[in-house]
Order: C-alpha cells, then structure tokens, then sequence
C-alpha cells in the first residue's frame, strides 16, 4: 500500500467529520443508494490517481476552468464525474486523453486557497461509463450509464473467504511495511461489505494508475477482488525479497557501513532481476584478458587491477577510474598485428595511381618495403615528410597503409600544448585517461598501423609542459618498443607502428626529434604536374562532390593551366583544388536552374566564372631602373620571388633598411655595403658617393616579414646597379648568401625557388657553385628553360647580372672637387 495516499484519505475524512452541518454516508449507503444520479456529469480529470465508489480522497483544482466548474457544483447539486487520464498533457486534457470508465462524486468541502486554487473533498458513488461527449468547452460534459455493483452476497462461504483473503493479505503488507500507519489495520477490520473492502483496497494499493483503472473498469465484483488479490500478492512477493536483503545486511552500520549496507542491497536485487552484477563485469573482463596477448607484466597488472575493483564501493570514483582502466588495458591490440603485404609492384602502382610526381619519397618507401620484406624484423623507420602546405604529405600516408595493407590512424597535433596528451594522466586524478597515442592505437586494432603524427612543427610549449620533448622516446626507435604511458603503467612495445610525421617547416622542431626523424623533403609540383594532378584526382572529386557527372562536364587542361598561373601562387595544389571547385560550383548552379553552360571549360570561360587574374604571370619588371634586382626565397608554403630596391638622395652617407626586415637580411645589408665601400675602385664607384649620397634599402610588401640568409648577393647586386647606375641583366633572379671578404655561400630551398623562378619567367639563376649538387638533384623536368650560373666570389656575380649599359636617363651625382692630399714630412709626425 501507498503510505502517502493513505495519510492523505485518513486525514482527508477526518476533515469532513469535524465540518459541521455536512453529513457524510456510509459507503454501503453511497454505492446502494442510485436516486437523484443525474445522466448528464460535468468531468473533472485526475492525473495520479483513480477514485473509486465510497472512498473519500482531497483534489486540488488549479486550473481556471475546473475551479469555475467546481464551484459550481458545490453551489448546486455538488456532484461532478471523476474520471483518470490515460496520459498527462501540457494543455486541458482531450476526451482523447481520459478513461471512459470513471466514478461520480459527492463533494463534502470546498476550501479556496490563499493562491486562488481550490481544493475538494470528494467521496466517490457510483462508476459509470462514458456514452458521448456533450460539451467540450468551457469544460467536459457527458452523458453516462451508471454501473451497478454486483459483488457476491456476504452470506457465502466462497465470498467470507474472499473476504478473509483479502483482509490477511492487508494485514501481511501492513507488517512487512512498517511505514504504514498502525491506524489502518484498525480499519480494515472494521469493514464488513466486500465491495467496499475490495475499493478501499483497490485504492491504496501501490500499482499503476493504469492498473488501478482496469481494477475500476472490472464490473463483476468477485473478478475485481480476484484481481485485486493477485495485485496484492505481488506485492507481499517484493516486500519480503525486500525484507530479505534487509536481513542480509548489518544492523549496527557506520557511516562507511551504511554504504556498503546500500551496495548489497543493490546487488542482491541486480541478481534477482537477471542484471549483471559488478563481479559478473569484474569476471567478463577476466575472461577477455585471457585471450590477450601481452606480457606477464601487463597480464599481472591487469589482474591485480581486477582484484582490487572487487574490493571497492562501487559507487566511489575511484571505482569508476579503476574500471575504465581495465576496459582500456583489454581494448588494446596487445601484439596483435595485420599482415604486410610485399608486392613491390602492387604498392608502386597504388603510390603512382594516388600521386604524381614525389618520386624521391616513394622510392624511399619503396626502399623500406624492399628491406621489410627481406629481414622480416626489421623495426619501423620513423619518416618526417617535409614540405609546404598541399603537396600531399597526409594524404601520402594513407597510400602507404594501403600499400602495406596497414590499417591508419592520423593524429593532429597543431596547437598540442599538455604533455600529458601525449603521455597520458596518472590514474591518480579523476577523469585520468590515456594519452592520444593509446586512444589511437585502440581505434586502429593493430600494433602496426602506419600512424601519421600530422603538424608536428606547430606543437606548442607551456608551463604544462612540452609535448615535443615527450616525442622523443615515442620516435626513437632504440626506445619505442618499452613506450610507458602515465594512465598505462605498463611497457607498450611501439616499435612495429611505422611513424610518418608531416611538417611544413623545421625551424620549430626540437634538434633532438629532428634527429630521430628521417627527413625526407618535399618539393612543390610543376605546372605540368599540377594539370596532371588536377586531371587524375581534384577534378574527379569535386564533380562527385557537387554532384555532377564525369560525362557531363569537361575541363580542358589548358583551362587548368590558366586558372594555375592566374588564380594560384603555390607549391601545392590545395588552392588550385578550391579554385577548381569554384568553377564546378558556377556549373552546378546552371545545371539547378537549367540554364546552358559549356559542357567543357575552356581558358576563355575561366575568367568570366573566376573574375579577373589574381596573380600575373609574369613579374619581371624590366632593367630601365637601376637598383631593382630579383631575388629567390623560401617560405613555409613554397618558393617565392621578391625584388630588392636601392635608391640615393643627397645626404651624409647614411644607410636607411625598411620592409619588416629580419636580422639576417639587415645584417647582409650593412655586409653588402661595407664591401662595396672596401672594393669601390674594382667596381667603378667613386668613393665621394658614399660620403654624400644617402642610400635607401627597400623590400616592396612591408607588412610581410622577412628574414634569411638567401639575399646577401640580391642587395650587393642592388647597391651595386645603384652607385654606378648600370642595368641588371634582363629576366635574371639570385640567391645565395655572402661573406664581408666576397665570398659566395650555398643556401637551401633551392627546388621551392626554381618553382617560383619558373613561375615569374626567370631565364637566369645565379647561385653558389655549392648549390649546384641541389640542381641536379631536382631533375631537369623542373629546370627546362633555365640556364644557372654558379659562382663562388661577388665578382663573378657583378660581371654576369651587372651590364655595362647604363640605365635610361643616369642619376648624376654632384661631388665635392677631390681634397690634393699633403705630403707628410718629419716634422709633422707627433710621436706618442
């Protein structure tokens, strides 16, 4: 029974006793008595409960409409039908959402509340049945067909022991629950009919309203009371289980023993409902872990770990870290390994399908496959492809996992500023987990999955600690292969996972990771290795992306190569992908709204979809002004050009440097002059020049910052065509470093800057003899239409970019006349 809902009517009849001037019947009087029943009820719904003939129970009203109804009532006949409903509503409830099976009231007492709500005691009378709905606004209004009762007679053994039954079971639950008031045994003695037995009954017993209402809508008396017992039994049944795990427990409990007391409660009810329980998850664990592969370490760990979730509460956090430790241990791919596959063949098709050119790189992993093959053990190289952004380093090792027949897994680590992701937190914080490496192997289902550790140059370091130093023994292959986790604690042998880190520069990365990392440097493509790729890859995929069809549309490669040199500037090919899916997208839109487009794209139709070029092709500006000379320079996104630019004016010899210059540039400027000054006479330059003439040293785009050590012989070449206003060889660019005696020095970048040469029309190149090994290293597919000049000395530089022209309209420099020197003699020698 439902200790509340029984307070609740004792209380509520006990109110309706001490009014005065109202008079309550008995309820074999109520549910005998039919005259005067009106066939036409206003309804008031109940949510929680069921009221049945002859109990007396309050209601709440709060709801405008019902409080207008109730009062009503009260002042009239006082009777309204009560009827449940099947669901709770938001908004007044529908005859869609009410029983059709309800009872009728008597109300005995309105009181209004101080907040405008009303509440009523009520006494039911007698059930009745819906027949139609008469008014629907401002409240419900039926026409009904009362129901009479038909219990069996009293007199009957079969209905005195039903009786006696249904009073014993009430008398069990009372004992077995001791929150009911002692009051109730008291009454439920006193009562002598059956069905008004069988009501006080249906209605205190804690079951469904659902159930309560099939109770109610039950017309034969001796069916309800059947019912009703079997209800009740159920219940007797759940309260003595419950009185069982009661007694299993410890009476004179602690704190700290009350929560262990709650734990057994919960587990002995886990087993009798079929649930598993924790030592059931504790065993199921077990049994995975003896299928795994590992060590005894990591075997003996595992147990012991197991061993002690048995002994904690399980409603504490340490349980709950504990617990996802094990499932972390046993989800791992302990020496589980996938099978390499060694057709050589095989895998330089996939890596010559999936990319063009980077023949160095997949020779290189050609090579590792070769040897693999050959040894069988031999441990994982660990490859740092490095290159500017787009030229395909991620997606490179994807292609080696398919080769391989790998499984891949790719972890970001742009931004990584917290050791501990890298190594995991100690299983002593809440909320410990494994490091990102663990929780990527989990996801790979292999110990020797090619894992690409992505942006390895843009990890960070804080005051948390510094992720990159936390690499070195993940990338070490002498100490991979006992990798200890924070969270783990046990040795990881990594040595079989075959690392590819990707980066765009080096400058950032430690010297130590540097070194543990076999740097294979990736260069930019060619125009001609672009259209290739565009044609093989990026076109495909983004007519698949934008849903378009391959015989629907056609780009020309010459179109490609126009929107190359018009709309890109790059060594990869990640914008030329974006600038292609621009044009795809102005198709598809023609192809939405059925409007013609040209079925294959040509140069003409690139500028009318992308605009007018962004990027000329072309930069070289001409030899008419002196001091303008082209440099070569390497970015982290591929090679570029830039112009250095020298101007004089009248002054006192003073040098001025702008265009965000770095340290290195401003040093090779102050280099490049104090040779000029020291070898002016070689050169042609009238000394009196740098005591009167100001110089200007410009590097055009000032908001970009600049710095390295590639345009030492640029600015000498520059100051050079200045002071003695010679013209610079037509379509000729430079690069190279020197020194304050002339000397030339080699610098590096030298692919990324043929590129860019080649994309602004250079048809010279001069640079250090040194680099001459980096040319030839690059293949003459990049170097067609170039001719290089290597040199080692200034002078060799001067006479090749320096022509003996003068420039159109010559600055002509005003000099003081030459001070005679005096000779010296003896006597004006000062001996100190």
């Amino acid at each position: 029974m439902n200790r509340d809902t029984f307070s609740k009517l004792v209380m509520a009849r006990q109110d309706v006793e001490n009014v005065e001037m109202i008079e309550i019947a008995s309820p074999e009087e109520v549910m005998e008595n039919e005259d005067n029943l009106p066939s036409d009820l206003a309804l008031l719904s109940l949510r929680n409960t069921v009221l049945f003939p002859g109990i007396v129970i309050p209601v709440t009203v709060t709801r405008q409409k019902f409080i207008k109804m109730v009062k009503k009532a009260y002042r009239t006949d006082r009777t309204v039908g009560v009827v449940a409903q099947v669901r709770h509503t938001p908004n007044e409830p529908t005859p869609e959402d009410l029983f059709k099976v309800g009872t009728i009231a008597h109300i005995l007492k309105m009181i209004v509340l101080p907040d405008g709500n009303v509440t009523v005691i009520i006494q039911g009378r007698r059930r009745f049945e819906v027949l139609e709905y008469t008014q629907t606004d401002p409240h419900l209004m039926a026409n009904v067909k009362y129901i009479p009762e038909s219990f069996p007679n009293v007199r009957k053994k079969e209905t005195k022991a039903l009786l006696q039954s249904l009073k014993e079971a009430a008398y069990k639950i009372l004992n077995l629950n001791p929150d009911i008031p002692r009051d109730a045994q008291m009454a439920i003695s006193n009562i002598d009919s059956p069905s008004f037995l069988t009501h006080f009954l249906s209605s205190n017993l804690n079951i469904e309203i659902s159930e309560k209402q099939l109770l109610l809508e039950t017309f034969d008396g001796g069916e309800q009371a059947h019912k009703l017992l079997e209800h009740m039994m159920k219940e007797i049944q759940v309260l003595e289980i419950k009185r069982d795990i009661q007694s299993k427990a410890s009476i004179d409990i602690d704190q700290q023993q009350k929560e262990y007391y709650l734990r057994q409660q919960i587990k002995v009810l886990q087993e009798e409902l079929g649930m598993e329980s924790p030592d059931q998850e504790v065993e199921k664990l077990r049994a995975k872990g003896s299928k795994k592969k590992w060590t005894k370490e990591a075997n003996d760990h595992f147990n012991k770990e197991l061993n002690k979730i048995l002994r904690m509460n399980s409603m504490s956090p340490e349980y709950g870290v504990s617990l996802n430790y094990a499932e972390t241990m046993v989800d791992l791919p302990w020496n589980e390994y996938t099978k390499d596959n060694f057709d050589l063949k095989r895998a330089k098709k996939i890596l010559d399908a999936d990319h063009s050119g980077l023949e160095k790189v997949k020779e290189r992993i050609i090579e590792y496959l070769a040897v693999l093959k050959l040894r069988n053990d031999m441990k994982a190289p660990i490859l740092c492809l490095y290159g500017p952004p787009g030229v395909g380093k991620t997606s490179l090792g994807k292609s080696i996992a398919k080769a391989l027949g790998r499984n891949y897994v790719r972890m970001a680590l742009g931004g990584l500023h917290d050791e501990a992701e890298i190594r995991g937190h100690r299983k002593t914080y809440i909320g410990a987990m494994p490091g990102k490496l663990i929780v990527n192997l989990q996801k790979a289902k292999s110990s020797n999955p090619v894992f690409v550790l992505d942006e390895i140059d843009k990890v960070n370091r804080d005051q948390r600690g510094d992720p990159s130093s936390a690499l070195l023994e993940v990338l070490d292959p002498e100490q991979n292969n006992a990798f200890k986790d924070n969270y783990l604690e046990v040795d990881y042998d990594l040595s079989k996972v075959l690392f590819i880190a990707t980066a765009n520069s080096l400058d950032t990365v430690q010297g130590p990771l540097r070194d543990r990392m076999e740097i294979i440097e990736i260069s930019g493509y060619t125009v001609e290795e672009k259209i290739e790729i565009a044609r093989k890859h990026l076109v495909p995929k983004q007519l698949e992306q934008h849903g378009i069809k391959a015989k629907d549309l056609k780009i020309d490669d010459k179109a490609i190569q126009k929107v190359i040199e018009g709309y890109t500037r790059e060594s990869g090919v990640r914008r030329l992908e974006q600038q292609i899916g621009s044009l795809i997208r102005k198709i598809a839109k023609s192809v939405a709204m059925n409007e013609e487009y040209p079925k294959t794209v040509k140069p003409e139709h690139v500028e009318k979809m992308l605009g007018g070029v962004i990027f000329d092709r072309d930069l070289y500006e001409g030899n008419d002004v002196p001091g303008v000379v082209t440099g070569l320079a390497w970015t982290s996104v591929g090679g570029d050009i830039l112009f250095i630019e020298s101007s004089l004016s009248r002054g006192k010899g003073q040098i001025t440097l702008s265009g965000q210059l770095g340290d290195v540039m401003k040093e090779s400027a102050i280099t490049a002059l104090s040779y000029l000054k020291s070898h002016a006479d070689s050169i042609g330059i009238d000394y009196r020049i740098f005591q009167n003439y100001d110089l200007h040293v410009h590097v055009p785009q000032g908001a970009v910052p600049k710095d390295g050590p590639s345009a030492g012989i640029t600015m000498l070449t520059s100051m050079a065509s200045m002071f003695t206003q010679r013209k610079i060889k037509p379509n000729t660019a430079m690069t190279g470093e020197i020194t304050l005696r002339g000397k030339v020095l080699p610098v590096g970048g030298i692919k990324e800057k043929i590129l860019a040469a080649k994309r602004a029309g250079i048809k010279d190149i001069i640079m250090c003899y040194k680099n001459r090994k980096d040319v030839e290293e690059v293949g003459e597919a990049y170097t067609i239409g170039l001719t290089f000049h290597y040199v080692d000395y200034v002078e060799e530089v001067l006479e090749i970019a320096l022509l003996n022209e003068k420039v159109n309209n010559p600055l002509h420099f005003i000099l003081p006349e030459e001070k005679k020197e005096t000779p010296v003699t003896p006597l004006d020698v000062v001996v100190v």
